[in-house]
């Protein structure tokens, strides 16, 4: 997005640096006279729940011996499903999280003869060398689901530094070590300008206070007292915002939320990939074949809507290319003379966006902000 990439380049050079080099930890005191709240307590793990799987098997309308690409395996929650649902499918299983390549590899040997897995490591920027050294040809894929966001097995590894409840090192990297380059939460935290920490928390968190946020962020460095754990970010964060906040089914909410939030979103690029996986599914999908794109918030939201938009042409624009200037019908312009941004790319099954039923939130709370879109890709003689 806006500064992604020059970000990355300026702290590069402190992605290199060893990180035994790091001292332990120090607690950051929050500036407010109030009494900090004590650290996040341990909590049990949960089981991984899918979200709405049964509306994802059902709209990507597969058959026995369908191909299938699985962009975001995370704990192989939709994959099962979808293997259980359909006898004999090939599912390409894509995730950049090594760890979840592993699972991958063992839900394969799980399903050997009555089913294949294929697990991919990569993201989703690349996933056409990924299907291609694996020999799938382009245009020959007949669905695809994209799960946005974090896996909740990654939530609840407190050493991933992605969760508010377990205090970890602030990581955030979604590749883990495999993100050589790639800044973790800590040293951005550490060497980024309050300016741009500002416009991280703000852009990628939509958080008010991201201006405050940043500024006792910078006041940490200057203490002597970089961030170092979920723990200490998020009791800083909480002591500036203070009030207390709720979300959408009322329950109390962590005010750190959008930050770490924002953090995550701009450590592993992920709208960018995001824009990257929904181009990389069209190219991999057949006529016709199906994308399930899962969001959890706003932003995820906004890039699989523009995204899967079924023509960027609007209906007005489409009527003055059929008539002329007395309402006389002409012929529909050769598609092979229009630039490609004219054509249609997706189609939409789902009129209006999917939500979890109310039984599903209940069941599994982490599916409250779920939207689901599911699009079809068009074909070479879609009207323009």
């Amino acid at each position: 997005m806006w500064c992604h990439r020059a970000m990355l380049r300026a702290l590069r050079p402190v992605c290199r640096r060893s990180s035994s080099t790091a001292g332990p930890a120090t607690p950051v005191e929050p500036s407010s006279s109030a009494e900090p709240p004590p650290p996040p307590a341990e909590l049990p793990p949960r089981p991984h729940v899918p979200v709405m799987p049964a509306e994802v098997c059902s709209l990507l309308a597969l058959r026995p011996g369908d191909t299938v690409i699985d962009m975001t395996f995370g704990a192989g929650g939709h994959t099962e499903r979808l293997l259980e649902s359909v006898p004999g499918l090939t599912v390409y299983a894509l995730d950049r999280d090594p760890s979840a390549f592993a699972r991958a590899r063992r839900l394969s040997a799980e399903w050997r003869g009555s089913g294949r897995v294929v697990p991919l490591l990569g993201r989703f920027s690349e996933l056409p060398r990924l299907l291609t050294e694996a020999g799938v040809r382009p245009g020959s894929v007949s669905a695809a689901v994209l799960d946005c966001g974090c896996c909740s097995t990654q939530l609840e590894d407190a050493g991933r530094g992605f969760s508010l409840a377990r205090d970890g090192p602030l990581d955030m990297r979604m590749d883990g070590q495999r993100a050589t380059d790639a800044p973790t939460a800590a040293q951005l935290l550490a060497h980024a300008s309050e300016a741009s920490l500002a416009r991280i928390i703000r852009a990628y968190g939509e958080e008010p206070m991201a201006r405050k946020i940043a500024r006792a962020i910078v006041e940490a460095r200057y203490m002597l007292r970089p961030l170092r754990t979920t723990g200490e970010l998020a009791q800083l964060v909480r002591a500036v915002c203070q009030r207390e906040r709720r979300d959408k089914l009322g329950r109390p909410a962590h005010a750190a939320t959008r930050t770490f939030q924002a953090l995550r979103i701009f450590v592993n690029d992920e709208l960018n990939q995001l824009q990257a996986g929904v181009a990389a599914a069209h190219g991999a999908l057949r006529p016709a074949g199906r994308l399930a794109a899962l969001s959890f918030h706003s932003l995820e939201d906004r890039v699989l809507k523009e995204a899967l938009q079924a023509s960027p042409l609007s209906e007005e624009a489409g009527r003055r290319h059929r008539t002329g200037r007395h309402g006389a019908a002409l012929c529909a312009p050769d598609p092979a003379l229009l630039p490609p941004a004219q054509l249609k790319r997706w189609r939409p099954v789902n009129r209006r966006v999917l939500v979890p039923s109310e039984q599903e939130v209940a069941h599994n709370p982490r599916s409250r902000s779920a939207k689901l879109r599911v699009a079809e890709k068009c074909g070479g003689e879609e009207e323009l």
